[in-house]
């Protein structure tokens, strides 16, 4: 009895939050995301000592994710890539959650990405003080979905929940996902935890995505073997309806970048084919 009661609580709580407290982020037109992406791509050229060449056409990749290039080599500062993409997207009334890699040219290789996320939470913003030398580069801004939220209060709302769940269903579950948070892999000189999406050494930590993680968890399983690239963008991306392109090929070169650091193991392009972990 008490216990549909709970369930009853719950559902009538998370409906009134939904409706009360939290609002779709604005769809944007195309036209204002080139516009705030080609202000930034200018103040990137000046920056960089460039009042001359041109910004190139901004062209949209797929719906949510847009590409910026330039006439000309330039040279980026992480510090200022951060600062001057905020200011302007913001300047432009546009979502203040995205994703931004910078790829070399030569080899669409990701030379610095970062996360930026809802305003109030925290920002992957790894390595700002490093020096992108002079060179081509294309920029893909790629802006992410979700929820906004009004009030940070509205999570009290949910604490007489909390406290009636915790008094009917003890400590169970809280167990059960203790444990799975011990789960540990060896590979090389790391220690691979998924179910904490992280690599750790004795020195380090190294934050893993969850794209990565299931990757790294597929070569895992079976180390020193071919796995084509239908099999892994199968696993990984097809179940959730998303259309892969390169994403494969930038995921791969961000874990093949931290696990650079152990020469026992490799991230092996086969070409035509797909990827192979080998571990020595």
């Amino acid at each position: 009895m008490m216990t549909k009661l709970y369930y009853k609580v719950t559902l009538l709580l998370l409906s009134l939050l939904i409706v009360a407290c939290s609002e779709s982020v604005k769809e944007h037109s195309p036209e204002r995301i080139k516009v705030g992406l080609r202000e930034a791509g200018h103040q990137l050229l000046l920056q960089s000592g460039d009042s001359s060449s041109r910004v190139l056409p901004v062209v949209a990749l797929d719906p949510s994710t847009y590409e910026l290039s330039f006439e000309q080599s330039l040279q980026i500062i992480p510090d200022s890539l951060v600062a001057i993409v905020e200011r302007s997207l913001e300047r432009a009334e546009l979502s203040d959650r995205y994703l931004v890699e910078v790829l070399q040219c030569e080899d669409a290789e990701v030379a610095y990405s970062y996360e930026m996320w809802l305003e109030g939470e925290q920002g992957i913003v790894p390595c700002q003080g490093r020096l992108l030398p002079q060179s081509c580069y294309r920029i893909h801004v790629k802006f992410i979905e979700g929820q906004r939220s009004n009030s940070n209060l509205v999570w009290l709302w949910l604490l007489p929940v909390g406290v009636l769940g915790w008094w009917f269903f003890g400590r169970k579950h809280l167990e059960v996902s203790e444990l799975a948070a011990t789960k540990e892999v060896p590979l090389g000189r790391f220690m691979f935890y998924p179910e904490q999406h992280k690599l750790v050494t004795p020195a380090t930590e190294i934050a893993l995505s969850k794209k990565e993680c299931e990757l790294l968890e597929l070569f895992v399983e079976r180390p020193n073997q071919v796995i084509s690239r239908d099999e892994l963008s199968k696993r990984v991306w097809e179940d959730h309806g998303v259309v892969v392109g390169r994403s494969l090929d930038t995921y791969i070169s961000k874990l093949r970048k931290k696990l650079q650091d152990d020469e026992r193991i490799q991230l092996v392009n086969i070409h035509g084919v797909g990827y192979k972990l080998e571990v020595n």
